[in-house]
């Protein structure tokens, strides 16, 4: 593209409010500027361009009018302020260091397309109940200065043949026009395996569209962010369509820790005993602790009390074990 095109281009799509468009043409103005040897100034259009996005996602307080060319979104997708970032959220090393890598390729994506390159943006989450999964997502979206798209299932599916598929449609084709993080929680209820006895013929060609979906690349480099309780149950061929799959274990004694005292913030613990706590904190979820904790400071404060003991922390670690095994005994 000739420079006075790629000026009109950028003009039209200032005037339509097509900021992505506009970034992206001025970034490959920039690669133009790399390739003819003035890597100054191809650097300092790079610099301009982050720090236009970066203000531009801040800026945001609105809803998002979206674009619904072939149908309507209402009721798809929820939009939702990124509430957390990546301190808030305690993970293992090795999972940390998977999603910094993430979010280091995210960042530097401009880099990574001006070498031939896209970041990774297609995320699968697996781990049980509570393990901080969609947390996760919220301080992704957090960390990119991106809005958090939840889309709801509810919504999207139907028994009406067809329908299913052509929203998916719509939800795709709004990750290439609005950047963003874009989480399909408990997944299973759309990727589940072709071969299943209980399948449907219609679930299968949502599956399959899914599939196809996933494949299309897009200017925008949207994070399409699935996660599951139940991995097992995915399509195999799942497996090849995403760039990373991070997995969520149980908290470590290390991450117990770590939650409690997150959680029990700016209330003392008084000389807590951490081995009765981590015993009682044993086979629970990252938010069955959390809520634990939150209990015993909630407690704490009704009791007109400034200072937790470790009494207070176990006996509500206890009290969510017998919740856990009382919700068990009512499906038996």
């Amino acid at each position: 593209m000739s420079n006075a095109k790629q000026i009109i281009a950028m003009l039209r799509s200032r005037t339509e409010g097509d900021d992505d468009t506009f970034f992206s043409i001025a970034l490959q103005v920039a690669a133009s500027e790399a390739r003819q040897g003035r890597r100054d100034t191809a650097q300092e259009m790079r610099s301009e361009v982050e720090k236009a996005r970066a203000q531009s996602s801040r800026g945001q307080s609105v809803p998002i009018p979206f674009a619904a060319p072939r149908g309507s979104l209402e009721g798809l997708i929820e939009m939702r302020e990124a509430r957390y970032t990546l301190k808030d959220v305690v993970l293992n090393d090795r999972l940390l260091t998977r999603f910094n890598d993430i979010l280091r390729q995210q960042r530097r994506r401009d880099w990574l397309r001006e070498h031939g390159k896209t970041p990774a943006r297609r995320i699968l989450f697996v781990g049980p109940p509570g393990s901080g999964k969609t947390m996760s997502a919220d301080a992704m979206a957090g960390e990119l200065h991106l809005p958090l798209f939840v889309i709801r299932l509810e919504g999207l599916i139907t028994r009406y043949m067809g329908e299913t598929a052509a929203k998916l449609r719509l939800i795709f084709d709004e990750t290439a026009k609005r950047r963003g993080v874009y989480l399909f929680d408990e997944f299973d209820a759309v990727g589940g395996q072709r071969t299943a006895v209980n399948d449907v013929a219609e679930m299968r060609r949502v599956l399959n569209s899914f599939l196809q979906f996933m494949e299309e690349g897009n200017s925008t480099d949207s994070v399409i962010l699935c996660s599951t309780n139940h991995p097992s149950l995915l399509d195999r061929a799942l497996l090849r369509r995403y760039d990373q799959v991070l997995e969520f274990v149980a908290p470590t004694s290390e991450q117990i820790k770590r939650l409690v005292l997150n959680s029990v913030t700016p209330m003392k613990t008084v000389r807590p005993v951490w081995k009765n706590i981590i015993l009682a904190a044993e086979g629970l979820s990252q938010s069955e602790i959390v809520r634990a904790a939150d209990d015993a400071v909630k407690m704490a404060i009704l009791d007109q009390r400034n200072q937790l003991t470790t009494e207070d922390i176990v006996t509500r670690l206890q009290e969510r074990h017998s919740m856990r095994t009382a919700f068990m005994d009512s499906e038996s």
